[in-house]
């Protein structure tokens, strides 16, 4: 059975005993309008699989498959002429290339708006530089220059230095440096009153501000008030020609400037006492090698003796003098022990020798020197200190052996350390005390002390003239 939908014979097949009847009526195509028709007196074609009818072509089905292929295309054509699928397939190439022309686009308009923000950066970088430089030279014409100060370079003192130079820039440019009067005319010119005073105002601030910068690279560790006191000097002067119109340097300015003179001294001060210390470490090392090279040259001397005497005191065995034997063996013993004492001397690096001497010609009365010493002949090192530095000898009120040196030098310094001259300097051994205050503290800590002078002899500063 084959279906007839009222104009044209369908493709649809059917055998009308068949449970494909029900596969129509199910489908609506068994209607009482449109009933299935028996076929054409000519056979069904048999429908095979599209790859065994394109294997199976020959003269006698080739024109019927062509035919068919041709009208399954126009129906084909039909439908996407029915349905638009043609416009939609070419709609979606259209918007495929719009969006990759507007991608393209938006990468464009990225690139440009990049370059407008460089450029933007760019412009900012030298109106700033601009500013700066209008600003260096505005400063400059006031003569405030950036000159290298002494405290730059210091890690303690450069970020102040840096927070009162930023101060003194803003106050120079803000024009509170100075005070001036207001109205003043010239020549029955208010103008010209102005400008009068604007010059005035500048030159006596250059001049002012290049007499800060002088005193900041004379200033020297020891002359901080000198340098001080002649600024403040300048400061009075230009008070003074400044008077018809008031003119004045503001305190608050001057006591900056006053500020940047002082950080300047107070760096010198610390690198001289850096400089100081640095030069007492290396005369402390000194002390001790000295005092090393000593004990190696005694441990030398006592072994060649040790070696003398044990040769002598072989021979005088081999020869029967018993006495001599005797004497030989004590002379022994007695080298041992230096050896022995010059071996600990050598090990024990906290051992020495204690002094506490005074020099009244140099430092005046109640004022005392307290170190150690690991020489073995102490009285070197105290002749060392009363050299040609000092105008006399220094007199020994203690000198004395001690296993812990060290730690009873440490001791007495730390019992008079506010009685200590030199508080910056802590190699500078010196105290303001009497020598019987240094006696009583060793007597307090049981320090075995053997002879303590109290009264210094002074032999040399009484004889020439001085009081006695």
């Amino acid at each position: 059975m084959q279906w007839w939908d009222g104009a044209a014979w369908g493709n649809d097949f059917a055998d009308p005993q068949g449970a494909d009847l029900e596969w129509f009526r199910a489908r609506g195509k068994i209607t009482d309008e449109a009933p299935l028709v028996p076929a054409k007196s000519e056979p069904a074609p048999k429908v095979e699989p599209q790859s065994e009818r394109d294997q199976k072509i020959n003269v006698f089905n080739a024109s019927k498959i062509a035919r068919n292929l041709r009208d399954e295309n126009r129906r084909l054509n039909e439908l996407i002429e029915k349905h638009g699928l043609l416009e939609i397939s070419q709609l979606d190439a259209v918007r495929l290339a719009y969006e990759a022309d507007i991608d393209a686009a938006k990468i464009a308009i990225e690139s440009v708006n990049s370059d407008i923000r460089q450029q933007e950066q760019v412009l900012a970088e030298a109106k700033s530089q601009i500013l700066d430089a209008r600003a260096a030279q505005y400063l400059q014409e006031l003569g405030l220059y950036d000159f290298e100060h002494p405290a730059e370079a210091s890690v303690a003192l450069g970020t102040q230095l840096e927070a009162v130079r930023s101060q003194i820039k803003s106050m120079v440019q803000q024009r509170t440096a100075v005070t001036v009067t207001v109205g003043f005319t010239f020549n029955n010119s208010a103008s010209k009153g102005r400008k009068f005073v604007k010059d005035m105002s500048s030159i006596l601030l250059r001049a002012y501000n290049a007499e800060a910068e002088n005193s900041i690279k004379s200033v020297r560790a020891g002359n901080l008030a000198t340098a001080q006191a002649r600024l403040s000097r300048v400061k009075e002067q230009i008070a003074r020609q400044g008077a018809m119109i008031d003119l004045r340097i503001t305190e608050p300015f001057h006591a900056l400037r006053l500020e940047e003179i002082e950080l300047a001294a107070r760096h010198l001060q610390a690198l001289r006492a850096e400089k100081e210390i640095e030069r007492e470490r290396r005369a402390e090392l000194a002390e001790q090698r000295k005092a090393e090279a000593e004990l190696k040259r005694e441990q030398e001397r006592l072994q060649k003796e040790r070696a003398h005497y044990l040769a002598t005191l072989e021979a005088l065995e081999q020869q029967g003098d018993t006495e001599g034997v005797e004497r030989m063996r004590t002379r022994l013993d007695e080298v041992d022990r230096a050896i022995a004492d010059v071996d600990y001397r050598a090990a024990n690096i906290r051992a020495g020798y204690v002094y506490v001497i005074s020099n009244i010609g140099a430092f005046g009365e109640d004022m005392v020197k307290i170190g150690m010493t690991r020489r073995l002949e102490p009285m070197d090192r105290v002749n060392e200190l009363g050299d040609a530095s000092v105008p006399f000898r220094f007199d020994v009120h203690a000198l004395f052996f001690a296993d812990d040196a060290v730690g009873i030098e440490a001791m007495l310094h730390q019992t008079f350390a506010e009685q200590r001259v030199n508080k910056v300097n802590l190699r500078r051994e010196f105290f303001r005390v009497k020598p019987a205050a240094v006696l009583e503290t060793l007597r307090e800590r049981s320090v075995e002390v053997v002879e303590f002078n109290e009264t210094a002899a002074a032999p040399e500063y009484r004889m020439s003239g001085a009081r006695p």
